[in-house]
């Protein structure tokens, strides 16, 4: 028998309820943690590079150069924001905008070598931060945690891009 969300929710045991009460609790601290301390990695580099940009020229570094649609579909962001993102990046010589190789109209953003030099300072600043947050952790407790973190970032991506239960749905106590 197909379960609808309400259903979900009515078998959820008092056990559950308390775990999912603690689950959300702790994201919500984490998510303010983050953004107080914005995970800026240590040293001289802390704090040196907003989210936005961060994930913006780390996309650029894994998938190469790529125009604003696709870079935008590729973050699930709307191009309007991607184009506010990327400006001042552009403007600070982190990232390059070059013409399309098969079509000279199109515009295609490129990680400059300046912008790959700071991504890889705020990447070796970052991984220390991590480091000494886990340092007391085991391998597999560092494994386990970035593999259900991951787990738990793809499923609110997937939520995000074709969210199962309408808005107005998601707010109606069950019965």
């Amino acid at each position: 028998m197909p379960t609808t969300p309400e259903m979900s929710m009515d078998m959820t045991t008092v056990g559950d309820t308390g775990l999912l009460d603690i689950l959300q609790h702790e994201v919500a601290v984490f998510a303010r943690r983050a953004e107080q301390t914005r995970l800026g990695g240590v040293g001289q580099v802390r704090n040196s590079m907003d989210r936005a940009a961060y994930l913006l020229l780390n996309r650029l570094d894994k998938e190469g150069p790529m125009g604003v649609k696709a870079l935008a579909a590729s973050m699930g962001i709307d191009s309007s924001t991607v184009t506010r993102q990327v400006a001042p990046l552009v403007d600070t010589g982190l990232v390059k905008r070059t013409s399309h190789p098969e079509d000279g109209r199109a515009v295609v953003l490129q990680l400059s070598p300046r912008g790959l030099s700071r991504l890889d300072e705020v990447r070796t600043s970052r991984r220390q931060l991590m480091a000494e947050l886990t340092g007391e952790w085991s391998p597999e407790e560092r494994e386990t945690f970035c593999s259900l973190l991951t787990r738990f970032n793809h499923a609110l991506s997937a939520r995000q891009a074709s969210p199962s239960v309408p808005p107005a749905e998601a707010t109606t106590p069950a019965s």
